[in-house]
């Protein structure tokens, strides 16, 4: 067995272990909360304690892992970007897509949550549960939020957790990287891919503990939330589920109206892509088959669909802004704050940025470096993403079905240009 193979099967077996995690230890807190626990407050504390421990150990790796992705993210998608028009025409469409998902994002989490809210309780006993809830931003001028944009000292800005400012001084130096000689290029690059992997190793020592992390963290929740958690936790799955679904059901007015394809025959082609997203939670493992139907189905060339899904699946996942940005206003949202403009300008901005470093990475240590920046940049607590982890298996299918069809929807609109238009669109059917 490959070690990717390996790393993958533990990945998925993790997935189980963290839910069951959760599960225990929401249980063990609801039973504690009628019957007490054995020390009492004391023994609360010190698991409290140990779940803390853990998520600060998640935390130290921030900063440098997304760093070191976006640098080397940024620095491959302008490679890219060169290697001919039509790859060039592609990563524009990637960029173009990924701003239309931030914007979709916070238009359908607030129109989500409008309609139908966190139960209020439910987020009262949550809030009182997170030990450092009280530790949020204050919503500071917008006028003030511009100048933040570029940071007049980056290394302050990496200490103080000014996640925006980091994100954008990466962006410029990946961009300013490429386009050194390969003499220097090379080797910087490789040293910032060396980072991160390291980085990436130690979250995954971290979540070699993940279990013991959430079962002590959802203990504390357990103890004082009761079964409210649990009600606040489905909420969660079915709201961040719902956006994924809606971001990926957009891009089928957007292959007929930009690929001249007609809807039955782009939801042919899309359908077996869909069907082994769903059973795989891979993007990759769905490349073959998406390059089939690409090429049978859409009347996509073959150099195109050779070309442009692979890239799709290197540097484009539609479904990760809309995802985290989400869950980050999921948790503003229980946490009852009320971010200020610049807070989510600033949020939008890091959730498309921070979308072109963590592609490829492992669910589990994507969730954390992907979320938590967007979390910072909004002043959001958190406390609560180990409890989301623990559910992510559910939104996780989702966000891989939603991926598949942009990919597919993005290819033929790639090549809209240089092929006829479809026969079942000019019947009007």
């Amino acid at each position: 067995m490959t070690g990717m193979g390996k790393a993958r099967r533990f990945l998925a077996s993790l997935s189980v272990q963290v839910l069951l995690a959760l599960t225990l230890g929401l249980a063990v807190g609801m039973a504690a909360q009628k019957w007490g626990l054995p020390g009492g407050s004391a023994t609360a504390d010190l698991i409290q304690s140990l779940g803390q421990l853990w998520l600060n150990a998640l935390r130290m790796t921030i900063i440098p892992l997304v760093f070191s992705l976006l640098v080397t993210g940024v620095a491959s998608i302008a490679d890219a970007a060169r290697a001919g028009r039509m790859a060039l025409k592609a990563v524009g469409w990637f960029a173009a897509m990924i701003l239309v998902a931030v914007v979709y994002s916070v238009l359908v989490s607030y129109g989500l949550l409008s309609i139908w809210p966190v139960d209020t309780e439910g987020a009262k006993l949550l809030l009182a549960a997170a030990p450092n809830a009280g530790d949020v931003g204050g919503a500071a001028p917008f006028g003030e939020f511009i100048k933040t944009i570029a940071p007049s000292n980056p290394i302050r800005a990496a200490a103080e957790d000014a996640i925006l400012g980091i994100v954008v001084f990466a962006v410029f130096f990946g961009f300013a990287a490429s386009r050194l000689p390969d003499r220097l290029r090379l080797p910087l690059t490789t040293f910032f891919e060396a980072v991160g992997e390291t980085m990436i190793i130690i979250v995954r020592w971290v979540l070699v503990a993940a279990p013991l992390g959430v079962f002590a963290l959802s203990l504390g929740v357990g103890l004082t939330a009761g079964a409210s958690a649990a009600g606040v936790l489905l909420h969660y799955v079915v709201v961040i589920s719902l956006a994924c679904i809606g971001i990926g059901l957009l891009f089928y007015p957007l292959a007929m109206v930009f690929g001249r394809v007609s809807l039955s025959r782009f939801a042919r082609a899309v359908a077996p892509a869909q069907v082994v997203a769903f059973s795989t939670q891979s993007s990759l493992a769905s490349l073959p088959v998406m390059v089939e139907r690409a090429v049978d189905v859409l009347g996509v060339r073959k150099s195109t669909a050779g070309l442009v899904l692979p890239l799709a699946v290197a540097v484009f996942r539609i479904t990760s802004p809309v995802a985290n940005l989400g869950v980050a206003l999921y948790c503003a949202h229980l946490f009852g704050i009320h971010p200020s403009m610049g807070q989510l300008i600033a949020a939008m901005l890091t959730a498309a940025l921070i979308s072109v470093g963590t592609v490829g990475l492992p669910g589990q240590v994507s969730f954390f470096a992907s979320i938590a920046p967007i979390c910072i940049a909004m002043g959001v607590p958190l406390e609560m993403l180990p409890l989301l982890l623990a559910v992510e298996v559910i939104p996780d299918i989702f966000r891989t079905v939603g991926n598949v069809t942009a990919d597919l929807a993005v290819t033929r609109i790639v090549q809209g240009g240089d092929v006829e238009p479809d026969g079942d669109m000019a019947a009007g059917i």
